[in-house]
């Protein structure tokens, strides 16, 4: 597989877990189906945002309107695959992998990235995830992201007597034990690298007290500080909601946008606002009808965000929605995630989507 050069722009991946209500999320307020659909969940003109003649955002997203005015967003609807799975779990593979729906893969697209990078001089730090495990997404053929939540942490537990014994254990000639060394070791180089750059470089942005908001100065932190980090990836969980749908959405949202302004925020006051693309996805949207306990149930297409200081097609994409002729119930996908996938890694990670993807997809204008 042929090398890249990596860029100096950095690409921040946020997953909303459980299937986010796109309809929620977005709405058509114009499309008097919606509120037919939906008469006890949808929400009132007082609870919208109005950014659109046709669409608005869910109240709960103001902290971010200033992304938007000022033309930092790019806002798809009906984002999704050919023939879709509504379980979490393989749809969830099916994103990660960059696959089809009917193609099981061990790897992710952000792992091939990786294995990609530099003809096998990487580390795992190009690409991390702030959490305590790593995501198929961030996994690769022959090296891996690093899944760490807290790097002073992750540091004293590989720097205790059993790493260190292990570390030190001989393992010429056999591949099982070299290749655990050299894993063991491509982690603690990585994890000593963030663990230095996270001390070099403190937030002045007041970010809020929430788990996702503080994964999010975190990674504020590491690009402040010149990290060699690429991709981030850092997710939100919660809005599988099948019941009490409009409170616990209302919710979440809230904690993902005030997040999301406070990290733009910090980002354009250390001038790295403009190097940076976040991109917003959830596993699937939600049936276009309610169900009988408040909520919606599993569906298909969706909303995605793409937000960042070099936006070039800002607003929303496409503007049509029509909720009276849906795909039996859910609303239709019309642009392939891959489509955006191939724009990400062509065209600001600047790698080969191609052999990245194993097909071409027809990129989006970022």
């Amino acid at each position: 597989m042929s090398g890249i050069m990596p860029t100096d722009k950095i690409l921040v991946i946020v997953q909303l877990s459980g299937g986010n209500d796109g309809l929620n999320t977005v709405i058509p307020y114009q499309d008097d189906w919606y509120y037919k659909l939906r008469p006890g969940i949808a929400l009132e003109k007082k609870e919208i945002l109005t950014l659109h003649d046709q669409f608005g955002w869910n109240s709960e997203l103001s902290p971010m309107r200033e992304l938007y005015e000022n033309g930092f967003m790019s806002i798809y609807n009906r984002v999704g695959y050919p023939n879709p799975d509504r379980s979490h779990f393989r749809s969830m593979d099916i994103w990660h992998s960059a696959s089809d729906a009917n193609e099981y893969r061990s790897d992710g697209w952000i792992g091939r990235y990786i294995d990609a990078s530099c003809n096998g001089c990487a580390k795992p730090h190009l690409a991390i995830e702030l959490d305590e495990s790593l995501s198929l997404a961030l996994k690769g053929e022959e090296l891996n992201g690093l899944a760490v939540s807290n790097p002073v942490k992750l540091k004293k537990a590989l720097s205790g007597p059993l790493m260190q014994e292990l570390m030190q254990m001989p393992h010429e000639g056999s591949s099982n034990l070299s290749f655990l060394y050299k894993t063991l070791s491509d982690t603690g180089q990585s994890v000593d690298y963030l663990f230095e750059h996270s001390r070099q470089q403190r937030t002045s942005e007041e970010f809020p007290s929430t788990g996702f908001s503080n994964d999010l100065r975190m990674i504020a932190s590491l690009i402040n500080s010149g990290s060699e980090t690429k991709v981030y990836y850092v997710s939100l969980t919660g809005f599988d909601t099948h019941n009490n749908q409009k409170n616990r959405q209302r919710k979440l949202l809230r904690e993902y946008s005030e997040g999301i302004s406070a990290f733009y925020r910090e980002l354009k006051k250390s001038g790295n606002w403009n190097r940076t693309m976040i991109m917003t996805f959830s596993e699937f949207g939600r049936r276009a009808e309610q169900n009988a306990s408040g909520g919606t149930d599993h569906g298909k297409a969706n909303c995605l965000f793409l937000a960042g200081g070099s936006i070039k097609n800002p607003g929303f994409q496409p503007v049509e929605m029509d909720l009276q002729h849906t795909d039996d119930g859910d609303i239709p996908f019309e642009t392939d995630f891959r489509r955006i996938y191939t724009s990400l890694l062509d065209n600001w990670l600047e790698a080969d989507a191609k052999s990245i993807l194993g097909k071409s997809f027809s990129p989006v204008l970022l």
